[in-house]
């Protein structure tokens, strides 16, 4: 809701308003004993979000947004990306958000860089935080994308996506080698030269395998 302390003798809060209009964003500062000042200001949209959008609707996922900020700031943001928004949320309903998704079999990725989604962040399944964000939301996310662009967001998707891949090809190759050569060595068929040699390209295989990630993040 904001924070408060002690100026020079008086008590001094900066926090929600509710003076705003419209889509205005805005925060009030109170003194004590003096008359309260609104705040507006104007937040600007990251320079590729329709582009990452785009990208995260073309991975199958559906986005959605859940804000502290006044519904009615919210809104027009909303419409002119076309997204499900929810406003004037506190923490706890963020976290009750993201665990209705959880109950309804989704996997949630939050993506957030304030003060108030840090509890949010550390619920998500997994979670990535600007470098621009708060201390808080930064410890509490698995990754930190630098700069403004979100287009990061879709790469890294995208690479956990594909390392899912490799990893479950690795396993397959794995458990493909010793249902053929386990039953070779039992029964002699092979010397333990050959086996040695044969457990070593096994791992060259896989090794090799893992490696085409790196040609995939280029």
């Amino acid at each position: 809701f904001g924070v408060r302390g002690v100026w020079q003798g008086n008590a001094v809060t900066l926090g929600r308003s509710d003076q705003a209009a419209g889509g205005e964003l805005s925060t009030t500062l109170t003194i004590h004993g003096q008359t309260p000042v609104t705040l507006r200001f104007a937040d600007q949209l990251r320079p590729d979000v329709h582009e990452a959008l785009a990208g995260l609707k073309a991975l199958g996922m559906d986005t959605a947004i859940i804000s502290g900020d006044r519904m009615e700031a919210v809104a027009p943001i909303a419409r002119d990306l076309g997204l499900f928004a929810q406003g004037g949320l506190t923490p706890q309903e963020k976290l009750d958000a993201i665990a209705a998704r959880k109950a309804q079999g989704q996997h949630v990725l939050m993506l957030g860089d304030g003060l108030n989604d840090g509890p949010a962040l550390a619920a998500g399944h997994a979670s990535i935080a600007p470098g621009s964000a708060s201390d808080a939301g930064k410890n509490a996310a698995d990754f930190i994308i630098m700069g403004d662009r979100l287009s990061p967001v879709v790469s890294a998707i995208k690479a956990a996506r594909r390392t899912q891949a490799i990893v479950r090809q690795n396993f397959m190759l794995a458990i493909s080698y010793n249902i053929i050569a386990v039953p070779l060595a039992i029964f002699g068929y092979v010397t333990p030269m050959i086996a040695a040699i044969a457990m070593s390209g096994s791992s060259l295989i896989v090794i090799a395998n893992a490696m085409r990630l790196k040609g995939a993040a280029k």
